[in-house]
């Protein structure tokens, strides 16, 4: 962990494994029938999926999970962008927003530069660690306020429009 990262942590201390489960037990609720917020949340399980997949995996089964966790997560966050994040801004602040789309910016670089380690190492496993902290909490703050802002506050119409959007903006990506 970087001395940045431990001075945020510090700051801004990570949700507990309680708190992240609680949050999405909610929001599982409360998106019944909401078609983006359930993809979403079927979108995060595959992710923490990944993370399980490559840190118990080795070699080249390892760099593999690696490579479909960079796939899954660059045409989650393409759709996130592009459909969700607008109403985020509108229903949840601005700040919460661009909070988000810095996050998925730094998710990238950290994922590039964990592709180019070499699975099992030391620093390899740091970086996978690291990168999976930082999805979660984002992924906590997504599932705890976010998208329940969004999902009670933004008309039935736009959240229909958003849940037919965000599966076409998804859909792009070719996950194979």
């Amino acid at each position: 962990m970087s001395f940045l990262d431990r001075i945020a942590a510090a700051l801004a201390p990570a949700a507990s494994d309680e708190q992240r489960m609680e949050a999405r037990q909610k929001l599982e609720e409360l998106a019944r029938g909401e078609g983006f917020a359930e993809d979403i949340l079927a979108q995060h399980r595959a992710i923490e999926g990944l993370f399980a997949e490559a840190r118990n995996s080795s070699g080249p089964a390892a760099q593999a999970a690696v490579r479909e966790l960079a796939v899954l997560l660059n045409a989650h966050s393409m759709a996130e962008e592009a459909v969700v994040y607008p109403e985020i801004s509108e229903h949840s602040g601005k700040a919460h927003a661009g909070m988000a789309y810095e996050e998925h910016a730094m998710t990238k670089v950290q994922l590039a530069a964990l592709q180019q380690l070499q699975p099992g190492t030391q620093e390899w496993r740091e970086k996978l660690d690291h990168i999976e902290s930082a999805v979660q909490q984002h992924v906590y703050q997504e599932e705890s306020s976010w998208l329940p802002d969004v999902i009670r506050h933004a008309p039935v119409g736009d959240r229909q429009r958003m849940s037919a959007e965000f599966s076409e903006y998804y859909g792009r990506v070719d996950l194979a």
